[in-house]
């Protein structure tokens, strides 16, 4: 392995997070500028930018004919996000959901996961899934902006631009050079995983599903992290909600529509991960609506399955011995326990707002 291999990966993934920002930072004050609710620039332009270094790396890998990386980039991230971020930022401090996300976007949520679970069945994501998706995400724009037109928010509780982002060719600026940034950082982001791969053994879909979806994931936790910190806890939420959306709608949609052949899907992913995203999804349902909060026990639980996923991957990338009995103690004895935990939250809130159980 050579010394470039490790600084290109270094320095593509500076890149990415930093042009990630400097795209965001530019394309909030515009929104700022022509009056787009602070609700429309959280859950569209913020949870876009933290987006993007998903958005170069997958559309990179689909036109280099690294589909693994792409399919593992998007469907990892969503993973890492949930069990990842939400886990984390739990710890940190207990995070309030706000009611629009339990009728809104967490059902939209799954219902992507959903979409693309069924897509990907076939084996490939083709372009015209590709244009549905888009579609199914320019849809769910268009509810955003209708539900902030029924709620507005006082400009006042907007934050103001920096002196420096007050002017639009300013503004511009920042949305262009972080652009360059996002794909020269991918470029070299994806090289060096590439080649890290080949040398370790493991396959494209593994090192996509690991150290770049957690890697390209890095403005999502650093942005939940801080929000939670300072005391803004709902944007935490929002932030990875909105985001593992865009992610399957926007990333996944916009990545099979440039490629005339689609994006191939691994049967592996098929069988496994995908499926395990699919079930993140649905786990974030009742954890949203006992007591409205995800409470630090409960990001304990993330993190603590982020943890067996990426340990599972491992063994089973090594073709360890291990991993047929990891397995079964995951299968036997953590997911039951799981089920107890949430039906227990789930029973314990419905007594709490004074309402009996269902049968």
């Amino acid at each position: 392995m050579s010394v470039l291999t490790v600084v290109l990966f270094i320095v593509g993934l500076a890149l990415l997070l930093v042009g990630a920002d400097v795209m965001v930072r530019g394309a909030s004050a515009i929104a700022v500028r022509f009056g787009i609710s602070p609700l429309i620039i959280g859950l569209t332009v913020v949870s876009l930018g933290t987006s993007a270094p998903e958005i170069a790396v997958s559309f990179t890998s689909a036109l280099r004919g690294e589909t693994d990386v792409a399919i593992g980039n998007v469907v990892g991230s969503n993973i890492f996000n949930v069990l990842g971020i939400l886990g984390v930022t739990a710890l940190v401090a207990p995070l309030i959901v706000q009611r629009q996300l339990i009728r809104l976007d967490v059902p939209v949520m799954i219902l992507a996961s959903v979409a693309a679970y069924l897509l990907a069945r076939d084996g490939v994501v083709s372009m015209l899934d590709g244009f549905g998706l888009i579609l199914g995400a320019l849809i769910y724009i268009g509810l955003l902006v209708r539900v902030s037109r029924k709620s507005p928010t006082a400009a006042a509780d907007v934050d103001p631009t920096p002196p420096y982002l007050r002017r639009l060719p300013i503004q511009l600026l920042f949305i262009v050079v972080g652009l360059v940034m996002l794909v020269f950082g991918s470029r070299w982001l994806i090289d060096g995983a590439t080649t890290f791969a080949r040398l370790l053994g493991v396959s494209d879909l593994i090192i996509g599903l690991t150290i770049i979806a957690a890697g390209t994931s890095l403005p999502e936790l650093a942005t939940s992290v801080i929000a939670a910190a300072k005391g803004e806890r709902d944007i935490a939420v929002g932030n990875v909600v909105g985001s593992n959306i865009l992610n399957l709608l926007l990333v996944l949609g916009a990545t099979a529509a440039i490629s005339p052949q689609g994006v191939p899907v691994a049967a592996e992913a098929i069988r496994f991960d995908i499926p395990v995203m699919l079930a993140v999804a649905f786990a974030c349902l009742p954890s949203f609506i006992t007591g409205s909060v995800v409470s630090r026990a409960e990001g304990a639980f993330f993190v603590a399955y982020y943890v067996i996923y990426t340990v599972f991957l491992v063994l089973t990338s090594q073709k360890s011995e291990s991993a047929e009995l990891f397995s079964d103690a995951v299968f036997w004895f953590a997911l039951p326990l799981t089920v107890v935990v949430v039906l227990f939250a789930l029973v314990q809130d419905l007594r709490r707002r004074g309402r009996p159980p269902l049968a």
